[in-house]
């Protein structure tokens, strides 16, 4: 069935992949509704462009007879309402990553994989192949302004759709999501201790990555970060085509003076874009003036300047939830403003992740480079949380633990007035997590400023 004769219903559309594959099939002129538990930037954004939106308890009459193919978010549970009435009514019924999988065979597919930058690496790829004519699709777990350059807010979209063969993917390891895709080219950025709640331990995790990097085809190219050591230890000796790149190649002065985004591990970042660059045989001199004037994407080091009770600051958005994650923004951060005062208002995400990474959390909050660190409580997903986890650990323990003076504890009600209350002017707040923190940017009610 053509995508123009098809109506899909996504469960689960408020998230950040299953949105943009709506938005890919959006593009292809299919028929889309979708359901969500609260609504949010993203339905709001999906509603505009026409969707119907179900907010609230899933409900079986969102299923409207014209619908053919529910896609649904792997946080969705099997005992979800609107899955079961879908089997018992014979529609086909497909998990993100299955959907996406479907794309991967067939396109000339480029994914990007590992434990931190994929969101970052995908968009820049995405880009280079854009400023390059090669019209790519990309589907990236962020909203990157070039891929929605006349949106009236410049939130930008984490879809672009283009009509060559390239598809430029996102492939998150979680739940081992990325088995389900075919690329010709991987990018594998880092690999680190993370969702142990599903993987239990590193030596998985190697494991989860070895078969990706399997579906490879013959001809296929494996490109990994030859500094990190987990990568360059397992696949060094274990795929035939394999290009290597590292922040000690010639390259990274001229990427570190030109990027407009801050942290060496954004110049990391920019060397994994522009190894597939030339694989593809893109001329540096696109690649690098695309990369200079790359501006970030939502939630990544995401800085606006602003004005909150007539008092001038500067906010950076960041997705950031791992301890290196934490650690490589917050130090970024301090050498992009070494004379201004840094506050970090950060959201834990998930009461598992928390407890897994507890000491590593502590060792890197201990240190920090801030003036002030305000821990909220710990966002919970739904459907993945152990109750005798959620009764062992707390942002309040967490607090406790770090014991720094600069450091405290506040829940999510009070945290509107405190900034307003105690921010003097002149200070970088950084919005740190991956849960729903970012609402707090609208409760401010900040206005644009120049600093």
């Amino acid at each position: 069935m053509s995508a123009k004769k098809l109506k899909i219903h996504f469960i689960g559309i408020g998230g950040i992949g299953v949105s943009a594959l709506a938005r890919y099939y959006l593009g292809k002129s299919a028929k889309i509704s979708g359901s969500d538990l609260a609504a949010s930037e993203i339905t709001e954004s999906l509603k505009k462009l026409g969707v119907k939106i179900y907010i609230g308890s899933h409900n079986p009459k969102c299923l409207t007879p014209d619908v053919k193919q529910v896609v649904y978010s792997p946080a969705v549970l099997p005992d979800n309402s609107e899955i079961i009435a879908a089997k018992k009514l014979g529609i086909q019924c497909l998990s993100y990553p299955q959907a996406l999988g479907d794309l991967t065979k067939k396109h000339f597919t480029i994914a990007v994989a590992g434990s931190h930058g994929k969101s970052t690496v995908a968009a820049m790829i995405g880009i280079l192949l854009m400023k390059a004519g090669l019209d790519p699709t990309v589907i990236v777990g962020t909203k990157v302004k070039e891929f929605a350059p006349h949106q009236k807010n410049g939130g930008g979209s984490n879809c672009r759709v283009g009509k060559s063969k390239y598809l430029v993917i996102e492939a998150d390891e979680h739940f081992a999501s990325f088995l389900n895709y075919w690329p010709k080219i991987i990018v594998l950025t880092t690999i680190e201790k993370d969702h142990l709640d599903f993987f239990k331990n590193l030596n998985n995790i190697l494991k989860a990555f070895k078969k990706f990097v399997s579906h490879l085809p013959k001809k296929g190219i494996f490109i990994g970060n030859r500094d990190d050591k987990n990568i360059y230890s397992t696949f060094s000796t274990a795929v035939e085509n394999v290009r290597w790149y590292s922040l000690r190649n010639e390259e990274s002065e001229k990427l570190k003076k030109t990027l407009k985004i801050p942290g060496e591990f954004n110049v990391s970042n920019a060397l994994a874009a522009l190894a597939v660059a030339r694989i593809l045989k893109i001329p540096d001199k696109i690649s690098f003036k695309a990369l200079s004037e790359y501006k970030g994407s939502w939630r990544r080091f995401d800085i606006k300047k602003v004005k909150i009770n007539n008092k001038k600051l500067i906010i950076i958005n960041d997705y950031g939830h791992h301890p290196t994650q934490v650690k490589v923004t917050l130090k970024a951060a301090r050498e992009k403003f070494p004379k201004r005062k840094i506050w970090c208002l950060f959201q834990p995400h998930q009461y598992q992740r928390t407890c897994y990474l507890w000491n590593d959390f502590v060792k890197v909050l201990k240190k920090v480079p801030v003036d002030k660190l305000i821990i909220t409580d710990i966002y919970e997903v739904a459907g993945r949380e152990d109750e005798k986890i959620k009764e062992k650990i707390n942002s309040k323990k967490l607090i406790e633990t770090i014991n720094q003076p600069w450091a405290i504890y506040l829940p999510k009600r009070q945290i509107e007035n405190f900034l307003k209350k105690n921010l003097q002017g002149g200070e970088v707040v950084i919005i740190m997590g991956a849960g729903d923190i970012y609402e707090i940017n609208s409760k401010l009610k900040m206005q644009n400023a120049k600093l």
